[in-house]
């Protein structure tokens, strides 16, 4: 019976990449498990419809990832699981939020301090009359990235302390202040692919999916004081909910 071949010109992604994405996810779900010897090339050539060279490349990239080992002779190996595999969750109160960022490492890496300001949907903030600094970050948890943060912060904030917004999450940080109320946070998630420099920073291949955030506290004034454009590794991040709650509430 003749399998039904992936249409790969719908992704701009590398077909290689796609081929690895589609491998990781075998051995995440364990159909292939840890220590098993998985299909060999010429099956996946013929599964997938793609060159020998593609499921080359795709094998050595989860190779690079620990995942796979090519033995010669022999074939290919599953060699571990992925790692920080779902331990994220972005739920949807502010108090989880602040607390998944107690034990993550921030390494700041580029910081701007007259930037030009974050793009705003119709009605949904105003923007800062003290201009913003930019900070760009990577956050670290068990010395492995999982995220990127490209952060607009309003200058006035942003000087207050600049050191301490310079070396730590700037989040937290801002739920201390006395002086600024933060009316709304504003969250928006959805899917997205690595561009180069997110895959240089995660450690993960180019066009690979990540779960992108975009987070905009407003203070009592309805200005933007904090926009965040967050990219997540796709192996840390899941989204845990009580779907029952709110309906119970109706009740």
């Amino acid at each position: 019976m003749n399998k039904a071949v992936p249409n790969y010109d719908r992704s701009r992604v590398p077909l290689y990449v796609q081929l690895a994405s589609v491998m990781r996810q075998r051995i995440e779900n364990g159909h292939w498990g840890e220590g098993e010897k998985i299909s060999t090339i010429e099956e996946l050539e013929t599964e997938f419809g793609v060159a020998r060279v593609t499921v080359r490349q795709a094998i050595e990239m989860l190779r690079e990832e620990g995942l796979l080992d090519a033995q010669q002779g022999r074939g290919t190996f599953v060699s571990g699981k992925p790692k920080n595999k779902h331990w994220l969750n972005l739920a949807n109160d502010f108090d989880s939020v602040i607390n998944s960022l107690k034990n993550n490492v921030l390494k700041r890496i580029y910081v701007e301090d007259n930037a030009d300001p974050p793009e705003l949907r119709k009605g949904e903030a105003q923007l800062s009359p003290s201009g913003y600094a930019f900070l760009r970050s990577v956050q670290y948890n068990e010395d492995e990235p999982f995220s990127v943060v490209n952060l607009h912060l309003a200058r006035n904030i942003f000087n207050k302390d600049r050191r301490r917004f310079t070396h730590s999450a700037a989040l937290a940080k801002i739920m201390e202040m006395d002086d600024l109320t933060v009316a709304h946070a504003f969250q928006t998630l959805t899917i997205g692919v690595a561009d180069p420099e997110t895959a240089e920073h995660l450690k993960i291949g180019l066009g690979e999916p990540t779960a992108d955030c975009r987070l905009i506290l407003v203070d009592s004034d309805g200005v933007a004081v904090y926009v965040a454009n967050i990219h997540y590794h796709r192996s840390c991040f899941a989204l845990h909910a009580d779907l029952m709650e709110s309906y119970k509430r109706k009740r």
